[in-house]
């Protein structure tokens, strides 16, 4: 059993906390340039929209990082003690996170770079207000 997580596991996870945030939180240029090239077609792409698109595969990127090193070399389990469900919340919470900390990067690169328009609405509209759920959750946890 693992006793605690690798002083890598930390730093990737507070990484891609920051990440995250600063991709949620400023996303206006990329919300822009979308609505842009809806209205009008292509347009050239803006410091601001790139800046979104590389936060978010350096996301995808240590993402990919962090689940290798929880394979490879684990994760502290539960307190012993803790109720079922909360194991299992708690479970399905990380699996959650994961799952859109994956998804929302690929749907947005094949959204702008692949022209899925459906996979963008998914992107910056359901998948965003999820994660807003998922972190608070986390947080709270």
């Amino acid at each position: 059993m693992v006793k605690g997580f690798s002083r890598t596991q930390i730093l990737l996870h507070w990484a891609v906390a920051l990440l995250i945030l600063f991709n949620l939180i400023f996303s206006d240029a990329m919300s822009e340039l979308w609505d842009q090239i809806e209205h009008t077609g292509p347009m050239p792409t803006t410091t601001g929209a790139w800046v979104h698109i590389a936060v978010g595969v350096a996301v995808l990127a240590l993402v990919a990082w962090r689940l290798a090193l929880r394979v490879t070399r684990g994760a502290p389990h539960a307190p012993t003690g803790t109720h079922p469900l909360l194991k299992f919340a708690g479970d399905a919470g990380h699996i959650a996170l994961y799952a859109l900390m994956i998804a929302l990067p690929v749907s947005g690169l094949l959204a702008f770079f692949g022209g899925f328009d459906s996979l963008a609405e998914l992107h910056g509209g359901v998948f965003k207000v999820l994660l807003w759920a998922l972190i608070a959750l986390h947080v709270l946890a």
